[in-house]
């Protein structure tokens, strides 16, 4: 389990610190505050120590790949275009730091740069061993549509996509998982294919198809909704997502329709359930309350965390604790609360005939 995730001088954070829940953490905050960068940051430590020992070629990680492999992920996954300038912006020049704790001591990971560093990373806290659970990332976009060729033309050509798209095509192309773990995908599966209608395959020329009781759809023509849907049954069907491991989902919200939303929330939560330590980046209201009702109708066994991100003149500022109501004010909730009450008000206003 990760623990902790410290963000010092770190693109918009000052010195912050993010104590996770063991099941679901949640991050909510306005945008340009972060959201994304929390994820981000977790999850480029997290993947470089999972690919340690095939990429690092050592059985225990060493300062001298760690600090080439971090340097080239976060580069990678933020694309600045230099490593300095994922430094938070100040008058002077500054060091900035990220690290990881987790349950398990022996993988904690440290790191530092400076804001004119152009590729140099200093490792802080040198971790004994490797992860060995994997880690993976949804964006805000889904990437069926984009995957046919896509992983060859990232490794071939120069791109400005964030390397997290890769990563993930990357898991979408494997196949399908067999074996003692076949059960376990379809119960995680059902409900992900009732809303969409369909199951999802991959034909042997690269392209997603959702079939249906129908035929064959191709997934460019299928509604962005239900593509994101299909991107996560995917990812559920390869065992990608399934067992002990991270799932990082950036605004699973975007592009949803409520009755989806319902879904992606109850999928959460299973997955939570399941061993899975989920992080989830939002600013909805909507899929918030959706969350909560789950948790409640479990029985709280969820254990959750949110983390609430503020403006401030020292940076962004993390307030954080197991309910919604103790992560402070936050705008674009409170927006959604207050176009409520006014619709209600003129709503009685209009039936009572008073003009608005």
């Amino acid at each position: 389990m990760l623990k902790s995730l410290t963000l010092k001088n770190f693109t918009v954070f000052g010195d912050e610190t993010f104590r996770f829940g063991k099941h679901l953490n949640v991050v909510v905050g306005e945008n340009g505050l972060g959201k994304s960068h929390v994820l981000q940051a977790a999850y480029t430590a997290l993947s470089v120590s999972v690919r340690g020992p095939k990429d690092g070629g050592s059985s225990s990680p060493t300062k001298s790949y760690l600090q080439r492999a971090m340097a080239q992920k976060l580069v990678g996954v933020f694309r600045p275009d230099a490593l300095g300038r994922l430094a938070r912006r100040q008058a002077s020049r500054v060091r900035s730091e990220l690290a990881v704790a987790f349950d398990r001591s022996q993988l904690d990971l440290g790191i530092s740069f400076h804001s004119a560093s152009k590729s140099e990373v200093v490792v802080e806290k040198l971790p004994s061993q490797w992860e060995d659970r994997s880690a993976v990332y949804l964006p805000t976009r889904e990437l069926l549509t984009i995957y046919p060729g896509f992983v060859s033309l990232y490794d071939e050509k120069y791109t400005s996509f964030e390397e997290t798209w890769r990563d993930t095509c990357v898991l979408l192309g494997s196949p399908a998982a067999k074996g003692p773990r076949e059960a376990k995908v379809k119960k995680v599966l059902e409900p992900i294919e009732r809303a969409m209608g369909g199951k999802v395959t991959l034909d042997p020329s690269g392209r997603f198809y959702l079939t249906t009781k129908s035929g064959k759809i191709e997934i460019h023509l299928v509604a962005e909704g239900l593509r994101k849907l299909a991107m996560l049954a995917r990812l559920v069907a390869t065992g990608a997502v399934l067992d002990n491991g991270y799932l990082f989902w950036d605004e699973p919200e975007a592009n949803l329709n409520p009755a989806l939303i319902r879904e992606v929330a109850a999928t959460i939560l299973q997955l939570s359930q399941s061993g899975i330590q989920v992080f989830v980046a939002t600013h909805s209201l909507y899929l918030l309350r959706e969350i909560h009702l789950g948790q409640w109708q479990s029985g709280d066994t969820v254990e959750a965390r949110y983390f609430g991100l503020h403006d401030s003149d020292l940076g962004t500022t993390v307030t954080q604790g197991g309910t919604v109501d103790q992560i402070g004010r936050i705008r674009s909730l409170e927006e959604d609360l207050t176009q409520s009450e006014r619709y209600l008000d003129a709503d009685m206003l209009h039936r009572a005939g008073v003009p608005g």
